[in-house]
Order: C-alpha cells, then structure tokens, then sequence
C-alpha cells in the first residue's frame, strides 16, 4: 500500500495506517536525524517529535509528497536543534547502514568497505553528503530530495554529480578503486 493510500486511511480513522507508516519510515528517519543531531536518542525524539505532529495535527500533504514530506520536517527539526545546541548546520553520516547478513568474509569485506565509505563520505562537503544519502540511501526522489532540502531539482542534480565526483577521488585516495559511484 502506498504512502498515500495509508496516510489517507489514517486521516479516515484508521489509526493502523498511522502504525504503519511509522513502521515504514522510524528507522530510516532516525538514521538520518542521527546523522545531523550525532545522538541515537535525540534522534529517536526528533522522530517521534515528527510523527507526533503529522499524526495528530493531520496537515494537508500533497499526493506522492508524504515522505519528503517526513523527511524535511525531520530535517528542519534537527538544524533547529543543531543550531541551538552548537551553532552550527552540518550533516554527517552515522555509522549504521544497513546491510544484509551474508558470509562471515563477505560481512567482513562489507564492514572494511562500509569503514572507508564512511570515512571519505565525512570529508567530503556536508551538502554533497547529504544529498547523496537521501538519494542513494534513502532512496528518495529528485523531486523528495530537493524537496527536504531546500533547493531546485537542478541543484539536487548538481550536488548528485559533484558529489559522486568528490566520494570517487576520496575513494581513490584510499585505494578503492573498483566503486560504482
């Protein structure tokens, strides 16, 4: 079931659509709110901050629009909080991505190169990190993205390609040079 056919249930009365929409997008939205607040728990509150408001103020979301949505009311309240705690907007990747259980030498192999993506990922700039993540890890839209962010579908596009261009040399940098980036 889409986004909006649950989100449109719940404004309905069906308060499991509500559930499930919160189960569809809790731990991909604190992974993100992580990367900005630097905190498992401030993020989890962020969270469930944002799906408190969504859930009980009932706002008018556009069709095919929920999760940016979610995402950028979850980024609005993390700069907010950023900003008051440290004075400062900046996103960073925390470091849980998912992966999938396989072998013990291939979950090796993953956890050395999810090592080194993480560390070229946090030298390269924080609007390219995080377009990156919301295209790539999130899997959002250009539309979603540029929508969480602020910006034109163009920038997301610029950003997209420089970013891919900065993580390829700092890949490279560190001997990996066989990503698909």
């Amino acid at each position: 079931m889409s986004d909006d056919e649950l989100y449109r249930r719940y404004l309905d009365g069906d308060r499991s659509a509500g559930d499930q929409l919160m189960i569809r997008y809790a731990d991909s939205l604190t992974a993100y709110l992580a990367g900005f607040v630097h905190s498992e728990q401030d993020a989890e509150d962020l969270m469930l901050d944002c799906f408190t408001v969504i859930l009980v103020n009932k706002p008018a979301i556009g069709e095919g629009r929920f999760r940016a949505y979610l995402f950028r009311m979850a980024r609005n309240k993390a700069c907010r909080m950023w900003r008051t705690r440290f004075g400062r907007q900046e996103f960073e990747i925390g470091e849980d991505i998912p992966s999938s259980g396989d072998s013990p030498e291939d979950t090796a192999y993953k956890s050395e190169r999810t090592a080194i993506l993480h560390k070229c990922l946090g030298r390269i700039a924080p609007q390219y990190r995080e377009a990156l993540w919301l295209f790539y890890f999130m899997g959002l839209s250009y539309e979603q993205a540029a929508s969480v962010m602020g910006c034109t579908k163009k920038k997301i596009d610029n950003l997209l390609m420089n970013g891919k261009k900065s993580l390829r040399r700092e890949l490279e940098k560190e001997g990996v040079t066989d990503a698909d980036v």
